[in-house]
């Protein structure tokens, strides 16, 4: 029987928004992240706390090596570039002190990008980070993170992530359809390494990303491939489909992709939109289902 209903909440309005005026420093901020505990109680409301960074270059040099770990072609801005321009807003939000949620162990579940209109890369761009909704259910308390960005005032590209954080809740677990595999398939092998580059280029430098010894620490075998990265390779996979703007791309993050590994990466055309996933070398394990539309 369950014991807490699975109410969803939008965040409680409260706080002034968190202004970055230049990139935060890295070690500052991991050791932050590394000491912050929580104090959230299951039943309660996150604050809704923002954070924005305004008039940001885009660096043709570190656009071209996101372009090349991912896989795409090197003068372009892919849709999930811009989310690792907004990664120092939601870790700058995460170590906050009005923020009740642990800044590590934090487990990404999902994630929407809309790229609405494409932009001349030598202008600014501001990015704004804000707590969304969130909801219980039966791992936890899943809560998204809204991510938007404008150019001269023109609104360019979204994206919604949605986390969990893990807590006992009481509520009944449901059951889950696993799709089999369809349409034209690609093998890629991953280095052992690929996360630690991976991260030089994100800032995402979650210890579980970065090797066996520090991924053990919370839980996990070995190294896993950052979400945002198995993403963007998927959709390099397929940059010949996807047009310039006006599109969306949807991904479900299932299983981690360990390192080193060997994936099967999956793609067909169904009703009107481009369905992929992708697999462990076996077929057995389902890492990552998405959609572009």
């Amino acid at each position: 029987m369950n014991q807490i209903a699975p109410k969803s909440s939008t965040a409680v309005s409260g706080t002034a928004p968190i202004v970055l005026n230049s990139l935060p420093n890295t070690p500052i901020i991991l050791a932050k992240a590394a000491i912050k505990s929580g104090s959230y109680q299951v039943g309660d409301s996150l604050p809704a706390i923002s954070a924005e960074w305004k008039n940001i270059s885009i660096d043709t040099r570190h656009l071209a090596q996101y372009n090349r770990i991912c896989g795409f072609a090197e003068h372009k801005i892919p849709a999930t570039y811009l989310w690792t321009r907004a990664f120092p807003l939601i870790m700058r939000i995460l170590v906050s002190k009005q923020f009740p949620l642990p800044a590590m162990g934090q487990v990404h579940l999902s994630n929407q990008i809309s790229v609405l209109k494409t932009f001349d890369i030598s202008k600014k761009i501001n990015i704004t980070a804000a707590v969304a909704h969130s909801k219980l259910s039966s791992k936890g308390l899943e809560w998204t993170m809204q991510l938007t960005a404008d150019v001269e005032g023109l609104s360019v590209w979204s994206s919604q992530s949605t986390f969990l954080h893990r807590c006992k809740t009481g509520i009944d677990r449901n059951s889950k359809t696993i799709e089999n595999a369809k349409g034209e398939s690609q093998q890629w092998t991953l280095a052992k390494d690929l996360g630690r580059r991976y991260a030089a280029v994100s800032g995402d430098y979650n210890p579980i990303h970065l090797g066996a010894l520090s991924a053990k620490l919370f839980g996990f075998k070995q190294a896993i491939a950052h979400g945002m990265w198995s993403k963007a390779r998927c959709l390099a996979a397929l940059d010949a489909v996807i047009p310039e703007s006006g599109y969306q791309v949807n991904v479900n993050f299932l299983k981690p992709v360990y390192l080193p590994s060997t994936v099967n990466f999956y793609a067909i055309q169904e009703e009107g939109r481009h369905n992929f996933c992708l697999y462990d070398s076996s077929g057995e394990h389902r890492h990552l289902q998405g959609s572009i539309s």
